[in-house]
C-alpha cells in the first residue's frame, strides 16, 4: 500500500498523499466508484483520490461528489471540505469538516522555466531564482490557493501574487494574496519539496485590507 505520507496540518485539515501502483480494480473494490475516463492513468488517478478520501474518513461519501457554480468541488451540505490535486503517479487530497481546503501536487515539468513568465511577475521570479523545484512549487501554491478560493476568472499573475516566499527547517512557508475578491484575502501556505515532486496546501486565509 503505497501510502507516501499522511498528516495532520495546523488548521486541523487531514492532508495525505498517494503513489499509483495499484490495478483499476483495487480502488474500484475500496470505493465502489467507477469511471468512464478514457485515458487510463486519468481515471487511475480519479479513482485513487476517492480512495484517498475514503482512506482519511470512512464516512465520506464520494459517491456524491458534484461541482459548484465556480466548478468546485462539493458534497451534500458542505459535510465536508476536501480538495484534490494529481500529477502522476502521485495523488493528494486535503480534507477538513470545519473549512476550506486547497492543495495541489506538481511532479517536474521540463518546460517550467519556458513558461514561468506566464504566472509569476520580474519580483516573484526573482524569489525563485531560475530553480526549477521552487518556480514549480509558486506554481502549486498558487493553484492550491485558487482551489481554497473557489473562484472562477483567476489570473495567477495578477490575482495571486506571493507577498512572503521562505524556507524555515524543510517547510517552505508561502503567504499568496488573493486579489479577486474584495476585501482581499491573504492566504497562508506550506510548501514540501521532494525528489520527484513539490505539494502545496493551505494552511488558513484572513481578510487583508489594502490601503
Amino acid at each position: 500500500m503505497p501510502l507516501f505520507r499522511e498528516w495532520t496540518n495546523d488548521n486541523d485539515s487531514l492532508t495525505a498523499i498517494w503513489k499509483i501502483d495499484e490495478p483499476e480494480s483495487f480502488f474500484i473494490e475500496h470505493t465502489e466508484v467507477t469511471s468512464d475516463i478514457k485515458n487510463e492513468k486519468r481515471r487511475l488517478e480519479h479513482l485513487a483520490a476517492r480512495f484517498l478520501l475514503k482512506h482519511l474518513e470512512e464516512e465520506f461519501p464520494v459517491l456524491h461528489i458534484k461541482k459548484d457554480n465556480e466548478d468546485k468541488p462539493r458534497v451534500p451540505d458542505n459535510k465536508f471540505f476536501f480538495s484534490i490535486s494529481h500529477s502522476w503517479p502521485y495523488v493528494a487530497v486535503a480534507l477538513s469538516e470545519d473549512d476550506e481546503v486547497g492543495i495541489d501536487i506538481e511532479t517536474w515539468h521540463p518546460r517550467i522555466h519556458d513558461i514561468q513568465h506566464k504566472f509569476l511577475s520580474d519580483e516573484e521570479r526573482k524569489m525563485c531564482r531560475d530553480n526549477r523545484e521552487l518556480i514549480t512549487l509558486a506554481w502549486s501554491a498558487k493553484e492550491a490557493a485558487y482551489k481554497w478560493a473557489g473562484k472562477r476568472g483567476v489570473d495567477f499573475k495578477e490575482h495571486l501574487p506571493i507577498i512572503y516566499f521562505e524556507k524555515i527547517r524543510d517547510i517552505y512557508n508561502i503567504n499568496i494574496l488573493f486579489k479577486l475578491l474584495s476585501p482581499n484575502i491573504m492566504i497562508s501556505l506550506e510548501g514540501l519539496i521532494y525528489k520527484d515532486f513539490c505539494c502545496a496546501y493551505v494552511i488558513s486565509g484572513q481578510e487583508w485590507a489594502i490601503y
